[in-house]
């Protein structure tokens, strides 16, 4: 991928592969404003910072959340600046009513081919918003989907992108994506073959069949179902568990399944070394080791 202004650099070498990609990429805003609850709206997402927790919902119920440019842009600023800001344990993402995203807003559709863009443009603009599904993946906190219902094309490939995902017992699945002639886009791809394997991926974006949570669940799309009356504050007790835990230590453990992903054992074996024991400077391993002798909860700090 090209320089584009807001997005990563790639190198696709070798040697790139072995090292994670560096936080934050060239850019660095001021920290949140209030710590204990904070929540601002747009008009397509919404954005609450409680517990340590930050819940970003997406806003268009009329239209099972479909994305729009204004919820796509609203949602890398926030992730970015959650990455970095020290009061934000873990980020929550879900959809009001009755969707969690439908993915492309597919009335706009036609509109959209009709711009005054160049090819090229256009490729540009949606690498841009693929930082959304990156920022998801590779961001130094603990991502969370909580997917609520429909999850659909690049929704379904920002589900994925998270480093969990939690579904409704009313979710519902798919890739949608052949029903309207697109081949699939914020790594959607990547993500779902990796959970399922290649061959049931091919299926899943040949047939484009809706499926049920039960099925995501039997598959290893989700981590847990949830019953859809306690769906909400079930997936928010566990973030909040994991925004008041050792952050040091998950942000490492997520580097480091990220990146056994991509490299031999050897080179995991070797980077497990330098980040087990730089977690063992943390104030946070000093709280367990004395926790676990005094036979109480550890009362971690994040740091």
């Amino acid at each position: 991928m090209g320089d584009t202004a807001g997005c990563y650099t790639i190198d696709r070498s070798a040697a790139s592969r072995r090292v994670p990609p560096r936080w934050p990429p060239r850019y660095s805003p001021g920290p949140i404003e209030g710590r204990v609850l904070m929540a601002t709206d747009s008009d397509d997402l919404k954005f609450e910072l409680s517990d340590r927790v930050a819940t970003l919902t997406l806003n268009r119920p009329g239209k099972l959340n479909a994305l729009s440019e204004s919820m796509i842009m609203g949602a890398i600023e926030h992730l970015r600046r959650c990455g970095e800001d020290p009061d934000v344990g873990a980020i929550v993402l879900t959809g009001e009513g009755r969707g969690f995203c439908a993915g492309g807003d597919v009335s706009a559709m036609g509109a959209a081919a009709h711009e005054a863009m160049t090819f090229e443009q256009r490729v540009d603009r949606q690498r841009v918003w693929h930082q959304l599904s990156w920022l998801l993946s590779e961001m130094p906190k603990v991502t969370i989907a909580a997917v609520n219902g429909p999850a659909a094309g690049a929704g379904l490939g920002i589900a994925l992108s998270c480093d969990l995902c939690f579904a409704s017992e009313r979710a519902r699945f798919g890739t949608a994506f052949a029903k309207v002639g697109f081949g699939g886009d914020f790594g959607t791809t990547w993500q779902l073959t990796r959970r399922v394997g290649a061959m049931k991926a091919k299926e899943l974006f040949f047939l484009g069949e809706v499926f049920s949570a039960e099925e995501a669940d039997r598959i290893g799309l989700v981590n847990r179902l949830f019953p859809h009356e306690t769906f909400l504050a079930e997936v928010r007790q566990i973030a909040a568990r994991i925004a008041n835990g050792p952050l040091v230590s998950y942000r490492y453990m997520k580097e480091n399944v990220n990146l056994s992903l991509t490299v031999d054992f050897r080179t995991m074996l070797d980077r497990e070394a330098v980040t087990h024991l730089r977690c063992g400077q943390t104030a946070d391993h000093r709280e367990g080791v004395t926790a676990f002798v005094e036979k109480r909860q550890p009362r971690f700090q994040g740091r």
